[in-house]
């Protein structure tokens, strides 16, 4: 009975981002307990590598190649993907990026971006997704946060208001679309060994602070983060909803 909990078998799950990195990591995550996922990005080649890439593991991707800051774009992918598969049960809004500098020189159109990439754009997909939910009796929204939602560091001001917006949004679906049986909660990652963060690995000083710094003693490895979304995204957590879960190896549980 406890696996079923688990067993998305049957459930479409459509995860932005998921090219590379974390986002992939979860769909590859969600697909291992049944999900039929479909794989988002704005580069149609690397979309398409990753789907081929996927199926020479035996893993069937469908593929949505579409920038999520475009709204009519993004809302078009959504009409498009439910008119030709069916129904989209479960929406991660993994797409994100950061956009480093010093605040006293941020520029402030860079700063719009951040805020339109993880606030707006999962607000817009999710407003996208939800009418088909409520049809259904219910569905699942996962949205990326960070611990930066929570804990900050010179020169990532407009990423981390971004997220800890992206934090305050999920509360309010979660509050506002539970009646509908609609559960929303964000995952916030900590320290995670991706592409993205490659230059902060290689740079001795950082990555002898986050080793310092995280209980664990270690970054994090992308596939770690696949149980998490696993559980949002099932039965298991109908129950849970408008919360953010710090996947971060205790970080933010340490002073």
């Amino acid at each position: 009975m406890s696996a079923q909990l688990f067993d998305l078998t049957g459930k479409t799950a459509l995860i932005t981002g998921s090219s590379r990195g974390l986002g992939l990591a979860i769909a590859e995550g969600l697909a291992g307990a049944g999900a039929r996922i479909a794989i988002n990005g704005r580069d149609g080649a690397a979309v398409e590598k990753t789907a081929e890439a996927l199926a020479g593991r035996g893993i069937k991707a469908l593929t949505a190649v579409f920038d999520v800051v475009d709204d009519a774009a993004a809302r078009n992918a959504v009409t498009k993907l439910e008119s030709e598969v069916g129904a989209i049960d479960i929406l991660v809004n993994n797409a994100g990026s950061n956009i480093r500098g010093p605040l006293h020189e941020y520029d402030a159109e860079n700063f719009r971006r951040m805020l339109d990439l993880h606030i707006t754009a999962a607000f817009v997909l999710a407003q996208a997704v939800v009418p088909g939910m409520r049809r259904r009796g219910g569905g699942k929204i996962v949205n990326i946060a960070s611990i930066t939602a929570m804990l900050v560091r010179s020169g990532i001001a407009a990423y981390a208001s971004a997220k800890a917006g992206l934090r305050t949004l999920t509360q309010s679906m979660g509050a506002e679309w539970a009646p509908f049986n609609i559960q929303a909660n964000a995952i916030a990652p900590g320290y995670f060994a991706t592409e993205l963060n490659t230059p902060l690995m290689n740079d001795p000083q950082f990555d002898a602070f986050v080793k310092g710094r995280v209980p664990a003693g270690r970054w994090a490895e992308p596939k770690e983060l696949a149980g998490v979304a696993v559980f949002l995204a099932s039965r298991a957590a109908d129950f849970v909803t408008g919360q953010t879960l710090y996947v971060d190896g205790g970080l933010t549980a340490r002073m």
